[in-house]
């Protein structure tokens, strides 16, 4: 493997386990701080990666990958979709709308851009074949033994890898986390929710506007979410705690709602369907004892998606550990190279309990009986005509707080 002039030729190449975004972006983040790297995939090269998955894709992320590889963000902002106008309804009834006259943001990118995580994973598997970063496939990871001195990691197929740092990006049934020993704490809501894909019709495009219905009167009663990306449209109904899962995926009953969430025209233009239970959950430790193996992503937490917060926080978790691992491989002393990847920890763990607490907030407000929540609803919707607060409030709270998390306040590492 071929390294710049100026990179970090000390030592082994840093493993990055797992080639999903944030395993990638990891990745890059390491190569644009000149520390050579290597991931590690289970899957194979030709892996199918249904259904759009993160489609939101926040400016602050934007903006990370653009610094680390200089015209990935432009190029994933080039290749999305920003829409400009927001509405919210509260069982038909329209209580706020607003249209911007630009996409705001800041470094010449916009303040987010909606695009299938398909796409955004193809077009960070070319920068990393333009940056000379290896990835090898159908790679299970099965061994981790971290020490004072570095990282033994084995896989199924027998390949064996010294390094002196991993970073953990392997999803929510990370092995490198079992391994270390950490485990998730939290907790997982008690309704499902159905998500639904559905391909734009060429002939007769809806407008590009994102629409949160209130208790959908055609829906009964339920909350919807709808959200344009490139290509396509998101669908997003909460099921009832009684409402069966199975049947909500049954081809007639998506079709129905696709039908009239979107239009009779889009009955037939569904590509992809799921339900899940959303995880509250973060990982009691993000690093293990030795400090030499770093969790990010889903390997070290789980969100509620309201805001948009998994791989946005992902990301956000791998370029803080790139700067951890790229400050401690130079390291002079043990405890510097300590103390940068504890630094690492208690700023992404603080990171993922806020974000874990305002999911919480806008899942408790949409599925929450308490009678004052729902009473502020039902009053803000009646208010809205009149006082544009109410409505912006209603348009606003099914994502949880916009503010970013504090810095790190935890104090165990």
């Amino acid at each position: 493997m071929s390294v710049s002039p100026d990179a970090d030729t000390d030592g082994q190449e840093v493993v990055v386990v797992g080639a999903g975004p944030v395993g990638m972006s990891a990745a890059l983040a390491l190569r644009a701080r000149n520390v050579p790297v290597r991931i590690l995939e289970a899957d194979p090269e030709d892996r199918e990666r249904p259904g759009s998955r993160a489609i939101y894709v926040h400016g602050t992320t934007l903006r990370t990958l653009e610094r680390n590889r200089p015209g990935l963000g432009q190029t994933l902002a080039d290749a999305g979709l920003v829409w400009p106008t927001r509405i919210t309804r509260w069982r038909g009834k329209e209580v706020f709308s607003r249209t911007y006259p630009d996409a705001g943001g800041s470094e010449g990118l916009p303040h987010f851009t909606s695009l299938p995580q398909v796409d955004t994973e193809r077009f960070l598997l070319d920068a990393l074949e333009e940056a000379d970063v290896p990835i090898e496939w159908d790679s299970t990871v099965e061994t981790v033994e971290t020490s004072p001195d570095g990282v033994h990691l084995e896989t199924e197929g027998g390949d064996v890898y010294e390094t002196d740092y991993v970073v953990g990006a392997d999803g929510a049934g990370s092995e490198v986390r079992h391994e270390i020993g950490a485990e998730f704490e939290g907790s997982q809501s008690d309704h499902f929710y159905l998500i639904v894909d559905v391909e734009e019709h060429p002939d007769d495009p809806r407008p590009n506007e994102r629409i949160f219905h209130y208790e959908h009167p055609q829906v009964g009663g339920r909350n919807v979410l709808l959200v344009p990306f490139q290509g396509g449209w998101r669908v997003d109904i909460q099921g009832k705690a009684d409402d069966d899962p199975e049947r909500f995926t049954e081809d007639e009953v998506v079709g129905d709602l696709v039908a009239t969430s979107l239009g009779e025209r889009y009955r037939d233009r569904v590509s992809w369907v799921s339900t899940y239970h959303f995880k509250q959950v973060v990982a009691d430790s993000f690093v293990d004892e030795h400090r030499r193996a770093l969790l990010v992503g889903e390997a070290a937490h789980l969100f509620a998606p309201f805001g948009a917060r998994g791989m946005n926080s992902g990301i956000a978790d791998a370029d803080a550990a790139a700067s951890a691992v790229a400050l401690a491989r130079k390291a002079s002393e043990d405890g510097v190279a300590r103390t940068a990847v504890e630094d690492f920890a208690a700023q992404r763990e603080t990171a993922a309990e806020w974000n874990t607490s305002a999911a919480e907030q806008a899942l408790e407000y949409l599925t929450g009986d308490d009678l004052t929540t729902r009473m502020k609803k039902r009053l803000a919707a009646e208010l809205a005509d009149y006082y544009t607060p109410a409505g912006e409030w209603l348009d606003e709270a099914p994502y949880g707080p916009r503010s970013g998390p504090p810095l790190a306040t935890s104090t165990k590492y």
